[in-house]
């Protein structure tokens, strides 16, 4: 991880953590009834002035992790941990939080550790004057194809979103099912007919049960799905075996799949044929680009997500995804929802094609100016 250019000894003076709240447009299930998405920026300064920045992205109706809890274990636990530590001994890092906050199941306040881990990547990559994926001895620099999130409560609302869609030059698409399989199996049907040649995503948020899954799947199969994401909650074991074996769709985990044990573990079990990779979910880049070795490893595919990722985290994953080959459309869907960034320079952007941000760290400049805009109290 550290550069064999960089000289003397560089430690982490403080970490500081402070909550935004991004405006946004649309409707989504996880931000409905919000006025802004909160989420919580972190900023590493070494002792020797160079600044690391981060996000967290906590989402109460995605996970367990709130806000308030998030500002709280970095303040009391994490940055405690972490001062006077060297900011390129990333796994170092990790270890260090693992003794104040340790696992349970699989990583400790991992959405939480996520913002610590962007900002000591953002902040190894500039002491040593290169990219994130350059510190892992790679290139990023193939652009990452989005696709649109569909979350329509009623079927007449689908074509006008898909009209909305193809407006911003999107062709591919992940759509919200579940519980109700009925509407499911009608609203992919019409949205195939829609969209005959992108590729097709559906997501159920461990939204089935087993019965209504092994029921629903080859159907949404037969209606024109690529792929069916996280059809049950990650603990039920014996049912993604059964869906694996009836091999109506490829599934892949998501929510449950914390570190590269949970994956080793999902993939021995044989659970999935493939992984969704959301770096915020994982606790950061270090546990999220480790998932995406092992799944590899293993001859399975991978696709990639985010927790509608603003700036600091999209730039990130960007990253991630293009170091790694990533070879489908990914679900950021934060271009989409959010109207405001805190960058001095926009991430940029031709339709649905998203280009890996350039230069040292995460590649992007933070405007404080618009950062102070959006800053909320707890």
């Amino acid at each position: 991880m550290m550069s064999a250019t960089e000289t003397g000894d560089v430690r982490v003076e403080r970490v500081e953590a402070r909550l935004l709240s991004y405006p946004w447009d649309g409707y989504f299930k996880f931000l409905a009834g919000t006025r802004g998405h909160r989420v919580v920026v972190v900023k590493i300064t070494a002792d020797n002035g160079v600044v690391g920045w981060g996000q967290s992205l906590p989402v109460p109706r995605w996970s367990y992790e709130v806000p308030e809890a998030t500002l709280a274990v970095i303040a009391h636990y994490y940055a405690p941990a972490l001062a006077g530590c060297d900011p390129r001994d990333i796994p170092e890092a990790h270890r260090m939080m693992d003794r104040v906050v340790a696992p349970s199941f699989s990583t400790g306040m991992p959405i939480s550790r996520a913002g610590i881990d962007l900002a000591l990547h953002d902040l190894a990559g500039k002491l040593a004057g290169c990219s994130v994926a350059q510190l892992w001895n790679r290139s990023a620099d193939r652009p990452i194809t989005l696709s649109w999130t569909i979350n329509v409560r009623t079927l007449d609302e689908l074509e006008q979103e898909v009209a909305t869609a193809r407006g911003r030059g999107y062709h591919h698409f992940n759509v919200k099912v579940a519980p109700d399989a009925e509407f499911d199996v009608q609203l992919v049907r019409r949205l195939r007919k829609l969209v005959p040649d992108g590729h097709l995503w559906a997501d159920a948020n461990c939204g089935y049960d087993l019965a209504t899954a092994l029921a629903v799947a080859p159907r949404l199969a037969d209606a024109g799905v690529d792929v069916l994401e996280a059809p049950l909650r990650p603990n039920c074991i014996s049912g993604y075996q059964a869906l694996k074996r009836q091999g109506a769709l490829p599934i892949t985990l998501d929510e449950g799949v914390v570190s590269p044990t949970d994956a080793e573990e999902f993939i021995r079990l044989q659970m999935m044929d493939g992984l969704t990779i959301k770096l915020s979910r994982s606790g950061g880049l270090e546990a999220a680009r480790r998932q995406i070795e092992r799944v590899q490893d293993a001859g399975l595919f991978w696709l990639g997500s985010g927790l509608t990722d603003p700036d600091l985290s999209l730039a990130a994953s960007l990253a991630l995804f293009s170091a790694y080959g990533l070879d489908q459309p990914a679900a950021l869907n934060g271009p989409q929802f959010l109207t405001r960034d805190i960058l001095r320079e926009p991430l940029a952007m031709d339709g649905d094609v998203a280009h890996v941000p350039a230069g040292p760290g995460l590649g992007v400049d933070v405007d404080e100016a618009k950062l102070a805009a959006l800053s909320v109290d707890p």
